[in-house]
């Protein structure tokens, strides 16, 4: 139990650091913004996001009771999508740039698929846990990818 307490750790710890950049911008920059008549709620975006974070966790720590030295390869991918999941947080609402924001999302994808397939090789339930995630983050690309198309003015 405490692999499973260290990676809901980290990943809450990881949504800690995005709502730093995150919330502060909600109310004032965020709430400006011309958006998609799909954006969903804001109220939303907490709940998903707390659910993804909570499979997240339980999808590395199903890898790295499989043994973590063969796993680490694949630890390894999922510590740097956390990273860029963070990054992303922090250049959409912390810098306001919704432009280099798509960037960050687009890699960020690219390496939750490359971990979603890294946990696969190790456990299928783990790769399940992430495939949410994968599908969220598509859509907040999507998301992303329409707030910087609708704010030309918006920095990036």
């Amino acid at each position: 139990m405490v692999g499973l307490a260290a990676f809901l750790a980290m990943c809450f710890g990881a949504a800690g650091v995005g709502s730093l950049f995150t919330a502060p911008a909600i109310p004032t920059w965020y709430t400006g913004l011309a958006k998609p008549s799909w954006t969903p709620p804001s109220w939303v975006f907490g709940p998903v996001w707390s659910l993804l974070y909570l499979a997240m966790a339980i999808a590395a720590w199903m890898v790295w009771r499989r043994g973590a030295r063969a796993a680490l390869s694949a630890l390894a991918l999922f510590g740097v999508q956390l990273a860029l999941n963070v990054a992303w947080s922090a250049t959409f609402f912390g810098l306001r740039m919704p432009g280099a924001a798509f960037g960050v999302i687009v890699a960020l994808w690219l390496f939750i698929l490359a971990t979603l397939i890294a946990f696969r090789r190790r456990s299928l339930a783990s790769a399940i846990l992430m495939a949410p995630y994968l599908a969220w983050v598509s859509f907040a690309a999507a998301l992303n990818f329409a707030v910087w198309r609708m704010n030309p003015r918006s920095p990036a």
